[in-house]
């Protein structure tokens, strides 16, 4: 069994991720990131799904970018916004998934792993620049041209199995294969206990793709 990184924020589309990536026969080493988010409970939500998918492993590692801020998830006077607007919102943070990816990559690189796998989404999403086709492909070729493993001929993959799916086929897909969407918390203000909002961004989302895929919402609201 090939090893592989899988990056798991205890959110919906991440979930499903390590479950796609323990199908394929990978051994999975689950990595989450503290980063100074509003809430702990996706982290939370993440330790019980690792453990509920059979991640290998499961590591935190500790970032704090509420020393920058520059989002509503890490500068608590950047409110969350209850309502769609436009262009890219609030709740975007500051190079988030180049540094997640890039903490992956130099775990993938000790395990000798060759495959990464992040639960972007460019379809139902709420239009961050690191969720696009084209950022993964550009993170992939950096990642070939910075390592040592790949130098040496062992190229490493950025899988981004969700990339081109509705929400509502993503939780089709994820429930076929078990994963227990009551585990999760997607909301970006969720309380301790992990109740969502219901009027964020992400919420909205979810709810919607639920509604679409014909299957019961399980989110403490």
């Amino acid at each position: 069994m090939k090893n592989a990184v899988v990056l798991l924020s205890g959110g919906l589309d991440s979930a499903t991720v390590l479950a796609m990536a323990r199908t394929q026969g990978f051994t999975c080493y689950a990595l989450s990131v503290d980063y100074g988010q509003r809430h702990h409970s996706e982290l939370a939500a993440a330790q019980h799904v690792a453990q509920m998918m059979g991640a290998h492993e499961h590591r935190v590692i500790n970032i704090d970018l509420t020393g920058f801020g520059g989002s509503a998830l890490t500068d608590n006077n950047i409110a969350v916004p209850q309502q769609p607007t436009e262009g890219i919102p609030l709740t975007y943070v500051p190079a988030r998934n180049t540094i997640m990816l890039s903490l992956a990559l130099a775990w993938a690189e000790v395990l000798h792993a060759q495959d990464i796998f992040i639960g972007v989404n460019a379809v139902d999403y709420s239009g961050y620049p690191d969720c696009r086709p084209a950022y993964i492909e550009a993170f992939e070729r950096m990642a070939n041209l910075a390592t040592r493993a790949a130098i040496e001929g062992n190229p490493l993959t950025v899988h981004a199995p969700l990339l081109h799916l509705s929400k509502a086929e993503i939780i089709r897909q994820g429930s076929a294969l078990g994963v227990d969407y009551a585990q999760t918390v997607s909301c970006y203000q969720a309380d301790e206990s992990g109740r969502a909002c219901g009027v964020c961004d992400a919420c909205r989302l979810r709810r919607a793709g639920f509604a679409a895929a014909g299957i019961d919402d399980p989110t403490k609201y």
